[in-house]
């Protein structure tokens, strides 16, 4: 921490996941944050987060956190296959926390994003940092050492640099660089939390079931609860998280999915807060920042959930931000233009192309995932079967875990 405390201004758009961690630190390095969120509140919105070892990492450094984290571990990591009346185990590989440890400093921990939300919350709160809900940012005002940000219910607040943390719908981005459009990926998912199928019962994994045009991950959020989401092709769907009404929910429990095999239409049949939404891409940006604006986490580059890297890439880039900020403006006094530019330029130039590679990899692995027809599905089995033992895609693992930093320079 620097020796002076100062009281430079940051304005953070978001009170996700990424904006209280990212204030978390800059309270920690003297800076003063402020994080402005255009929901009235934490609300009871998604379903589940998987936290794995390159992002527990960063969230290590802040002090006493880990042990307060309400999620719980995988022992095993299971892909598996119900094709035709036959299942198949594809792969069961150790992922249990004493294994993960060993090989990266820390577990995979699957943890209930509300719960998770209202720690990070509580945790930011605690370190001095002011959260403003109901405050949607609408206009942004750039002079030579400042940006004055204006919000839909009228008020304005000044700050010497702004982060857009604001995640799908970023309004940062849509100021930065226009409304662009979302195209759908032809696939849509279905999601719930379910108590454990007794099938994980005492045995908890990290399981990724396959059939003919559908995929399911699941993962155990606490002790006796599953997170679970189901990928299929499908009719479009808006982009939202909002939960199926009864009816809807009745369907989706007694359907066909309610039949699938090695715990997952136990899943389906007891999942509760059940949600529909369309996955979609978008545009990649040739740049993350403009003047004192700054991107950062999904606001920069969402990506499909297929690799379950979404926070933790988020997680990755509040380090190195934090870590260029050191390096530029140890003092953390007022930066002037010329170091922001270099703050911002090295940490584009680090993350961008790094996130564009992983982005491009969800996309595919989408595809790969969901496909029809028996032969197709075999194919797409044995694929798997021998791309989780391959050297080559098991290093690509092994380093994005061991990421972002093995002693920290922030």
């Amino acid at each position: 921490m620097p020796s002076q405390m100062t009281n430079t201004r940051v304005i953070i758009v978001g009170a996700g996941i990424a904006g209280p961690v990212l204030a978390i630190f800059l309270k920690m390095k003297g800076y003063d944050p402020i994080i402005y969120e255009r929901l009235p509140g934490l609300g009871e919105g998604g379903l589940g987060v998987t936290l794995q070892p390159n992002g527990m990492r960063v969230l290590s450094l802040i002090p006493d956190f880990l042990e307060k984290i309400p999620g719980h571990s995988p022992d095993r990591l299971i892909h598996c296959s119900c094709l035709d009346g036959v299942e198949d185990i594809l792969v069961d590989d150790d992922s249990s926390p004493a294994t993960m440890r060993e090989q990266f400093g820390f577990p995979i921990m699957g943890v209930r994003r509300p719960e998770f939300r209202q720690l990070l919350v509580d945790t930011a709160e605690k370190h001095g940092v002011e959260i403003k809900w109901g405050c949607q940012a609408i206009e942004f005002e750039q002079s030579d050492d400042a940006v004055e940000v204006t919000f839909a219910n009228g008020t304005k607040d000044m700050g010497s640099f702004v982060v857009g943390c604001d995640g799908l719908h970023s309004d940062t981005r849509i100021a930065l660089f226009g409304n662009e459009k979302a195209e759908f990926t032809g696939m849509v998912r279905i999601g719930g939390v379910s108590p454990t199928p007794p099938i994980y019962q005492g045995s908890p994994a990290n399981v990724n079931n396959y059939g003919d045009g559908r995929h399911m991950i699941a993962y155990p959020i606490t002790k006796d609860k599953y997170s679970w989401a189901i990928t299929t092709r499908g009719a479009e769907a808006k982009e939202d998280w909002r939960t199926q009404n009864a009816e809807q929910q009745n369907e989706i429990r007694n359907g066909p999915l309610s039949a699938w095999g090695f715990g997952a239409g136990d899943l389906v049949r007891t999942g509760q807060n059940i949600v529909k939404y369309g996955l979609y891409d978008r545009p990649e940006l040739k740049s993350w920042f403009k003047g004192r604006i700054v991107l950062l986490g999904d606001a920069a580059h969402l990506s499909t959930p297929h690799l379950g890297q979404g926070a933790n890439q988020a997680l990755e880039d509040i380090y190195h931000l934090m870590r260029l900020l050191g390096k530029y403006n140890p003092s953390a006094e007022q930066p002037s233009t010329e170091i922001l530019l270099r703050v911002f330029t090295d940490y584009q130039d680090l993350r961008l192309l790094r996130t564009s590679e992983l982005v491009k990899k969800a996309r595919r692995q989408g595809e790969i995932r969901v496909v029809e027809g028996l032969d197709a599905c075999r194919a797409r089995d044995e694929t798997i079967r021998i791309e989780f033992n391959d050297d080559a895609a098991r290093r690509a693992r092994d380093e994005l875990l061991s990421g972002p930093f093995t002693e920290s320079e922030m």
